[in-house]
């Protein structure tokens, strides 16, 4: 059975909470970190909650999900793609999505691109790097990051926000926990060498979910994935 509104708004205060106290932790302002609801799997209503409680944005992960949700929520929300994304889908991700924070290759970028500029939109987007070396996840490699920045900056019609990174799961919490800080300690450092590099701000890293956000915190997140914390296990 799906939660209430009374419950979600609970568990996103108490969420908020254990933000707040991260970032005091290691002397950041709450307001520089930003929670997105992730609703994949979950009802339109969940996206609608997330709405209701003041927030602007859900993350999820698959654009057929999306058609069928976003039609059914009437609230301002943004909708930003957080999962892999073929190429071949790039025209209906650039349709129903607000931001793309998972375009890991330069054949995507060029894809939503095409895809962006026949809408006539600027598409915002986040480049995913594979920063914590794990071949179960999607992203860039870390080696490439050079030549994917210098083509999503040629794209007229993207505009590259930042960067994204998923951080792999070890056999223990304690493992998982010294992964997911290795894997956002290499996402914040390639961001401080890619950013004068070229001369661009790539304001946002994205990276931290409902069990690691506190070492993204401490690694610099600006915006947090969470979807268990708050909904509870997917459907």
């Amino acid at each position: 059975m799906f939660i209430d509104f009374e419950t979600f708004s609970e568990r996103a205060d108490n969420l908020r909470k254990l933000m707040d106290k991260a970032c005091a932790a290691v002397g950041r302002s709450p307001a520089e970190v930003v929670l997105m609801p992730v609703t994949k799997t979950q009802p339109a209503a969940a996206a609608a909650y997330v709405a209701r409680y003041g927030l602007g944005a859900v993350g999820e992960n698959r654009v057929q999900e999306v058609m069928e949700k976003r039609p059914a929520v009437t609230a301002p929300l943004r909708w930003e793609l957080i999962g892999h994304l073929q190429s071949n889908k790039a025209k209906l991700a650039a349709t129903h999505f607000d931001r793309i924070q998972s375009v890991d290759s330069t054949k995507l970028l060029e894809r939503l691109n095409r895809a962006a500029a026949e809408l006539g939109r600027t598409l915002p987007v986040l480049l995913q790097f594979n920063s914590g070396h794990d071949p179960a996840k999607f992203g860039a490699e870390l080696t490439d990051a050079d030549a994917m920045l210098e083509c999503a900056l040629g794209q007229a019609s993207l505009r590259v926000d930042g960067l994204m990174a998923i951080a792999p799961l070890g056999a223990t919490p304690g493992e998982t926990s010294d992964l997911a800080r290795r894997t956002f300690t290499n996402l914040r450092e390639l961001r401080e060498r890619l950013a004068p590099a070229f001369g661009v701000p790539l304001r946002e890293l994205s990276m931290g979910m409902t069990g690691d956000f506190a070492e993204a915190i401490a690694e610099g997140s600006t915006l947090i994935r969470v979807g268990t914390a708050l909904f509870g296990s997917r459907a």
